[in-house]
């Protein structure tokens, strides 16, 4: 079994570096080294160090993780990193600048950035008709068909700012201008890759036309106007169904409010079956199976409340007790133990009667905390509940769990413990004004920073997801206790 993922932008000079490193801890006897080498294969050499070091990150021989590591940098693309605001004295510089404002690239993404691409087009209109690119993002069908017309190969030539397709430039962009789901189809007409798509700073998830359409994501991107009919036209035209990226954006990688629509979509057209399609093919075990998929989607519905979400997971089959990647954020629970424990019971009900294992005796103290009573039990069974999660406050944190903040301190919990962010960063970019002056009450600091981004309590709301009304009470509290006029 893979001990670790591989970083994001991962480059092979690093892991011929970690390989050496590798071998002359083997010879030093370092515990940690012989361990790896015990658990993949003996090292006696430097070959030996670069078997163990793939297989280490799940891959079966050392020229698996080079042929991988030559993918992602064919595929690998950093849109957020380019910048905006350069001069325009150019048509090039001006088409350039527009296609950066007017499509997401899972930055800092803003709506102000789709409206300077549409001033931009009302000073300079002639922008519209640069490239095919412009053209699609733009609207301009009647362009589009004159230009592959005359040479069909562009439908599918790499180009503009992104090295995109043009396709992408379709399903990322975001102004409102008419013809797009025709331009598609004109593209695919003509050659165009239905699951063209590229990595986000390599990482191994690829970012599809398909994750385009359905947008969202960590900085809850609007989809695209046209995502049903988009994502139909595209699955028509062979897309794979079994879309990672897509699956995170719209599930664990998004705040509330949710719907089921991309869900059911990919459903219908064989989410959860097959082999994966291309880019499972090219990301090997660095990438979800169909399984996997589903199994996260079910720990994740249970997890959030989402009954019907979870109703069409098990409908397909998926075995109630499955673990999917185990992604870091579901901290190894299963998805009975999440509805159980977060008194989801019409989910929870549903898992058990599709044969889920009832909970053990730390995940019975996990109920208690989450329902606000502190268990009387031994030491030991307390300690291995902190052991087993101790980022349990994160999590009643994040769904303002106010109830049981008291009894995880009690227990011997840390209200301040940091996974990314700290429970108090999670209770305020939430909106959870209850939860975060508990928080505080019981010792958190306001002030405390994550590792990330460097943000405070009130960065965190500041950037909040929740609505405005309760966005702005914790900004407002949180402000006022800055000033000496807020109450702990």
């Amino acid at each position: 079994m893979p001990t670790r993922n591989l970083p994001n932008d991962p480059h092979l000079d690093h892991l011929r570096k970690q390989a050496k490193t590798l071998l002359k801890q083997v010879r030093a006897g370092d515990d940690e080294a012989v361990a790896l080498a015990d658990e993949f294969h003996p090292v006696q050499s430097l070959a030996d160090a670069q078997l163990v070091i793939a297989r280490s990150y799940g891959f079966p021989s050392w020229p698996r993780i080079v042929r991988h590591l030559e993918l992602v940098d064919q595929y690998s693309r950093s849109p957020h990193r380019q910048s905006i605001g350069g001069p325009l004295d150019t048509p090039e510089q001006r088409a350039e600048e527009f296609l950066r404002l007017a499509t997401l690239h899972y930055g800092q993404d803003d709506p102000a950035r789709q409206r300077s691409a549409e001033q931009l087009l009302e000073q300079f209109p002639e922008v519209a008709r640069s490239n095919i690119y412009t053209m699609a993002v733009a609207g301009e069908l009647d362009g589009i068909r004159e230009v592959l017309a005359a040479d069909p190969w562009q439908a599918r030539e790499e180009g503009g700012p992104y090295r995109w397709q043009p396709l992408l430039y379709i399903t990322y962009g975001r102004l409102d201008v008419p013809h797009q789901v025709e331009i598609a189809r004109l593209f695919l007409e003509h050659g165009a890759d239905p699951n063209a798509g590229y990595l986000w700073q390599g990482m191994p998830s690829p970012f599809t036309a398909l994750t385009g359409a359905f947008g969202r994501g960590e900085g809850d991107q609007p989809p695209h106007r046209n995502r049903v009919e988009l994502a139909r036209l595209l699955l028509d035209a062979g897309a794979d169904p079994n879309d990672s990226q897509t699956m995170y954006n719209c599930g664990p990688g998004c705040p509330p409010p949710y719907d089921d629509v991309h869900l059911e979509l990919l459903l219908e057209y064989g989410l959860g079956k097959g082999d994966g399609g291309p880019w499972h093919q090219r990301m090997t075990t660095a990438h979800p199976t169909p399984q996997q998929l589903l199994e996260d989607e079910l720990v994740f519905a249970a997890s959030t409340g989402l009954l019907h979400r979870a109703e069409l997971v098990l409908a397909q089959g998926i075995d109630p007790e499955g673990r999917g990647t185990e992604h870091p954020g579901f901290c190894g629970h299963r998805a009975y133990e999440f509805a159980a424990i977060q008194g989801h019971t019409e989910i929870a009900e549903l898992l058990r009667a599709r044969g889920a294992a009832p909970l053990d005796d730390v995940h019975e103290v996990f109920a208690a905390v989450m329902r606000g009573e502190t268990p009387d039990v031994s030491p030991e069974l307390v300690a291995r509940a902190i052991a087993r999660n101790p980022y349990l406050p994160i999590r009643a944190a994040e769904i303002g769990r106010t109830e049981a903040l008291e009894p995880l301190q009690n227990l011997g919990f840390d209200l301040s413990v940091m996974a990314g962010s700290a429970p108090i960063h999670q209770a305020a970019i939430s909106g959870h004004l209850e939860t975060v002056k508990k928080l505080i009450e019981l010792g958190s600091d306001p002030e405390l920073r994550d590792p990330s981004y460097n943000g405070n309590a009130l960065g965190w709301a500041e950037h909040s997801w929740a609505d405005d009304d309760r966005k702005q009470a914790v900004i407002d509290y949180l402000k006022g206790l800055r000033q000496g006029t807020g109450t702990r």
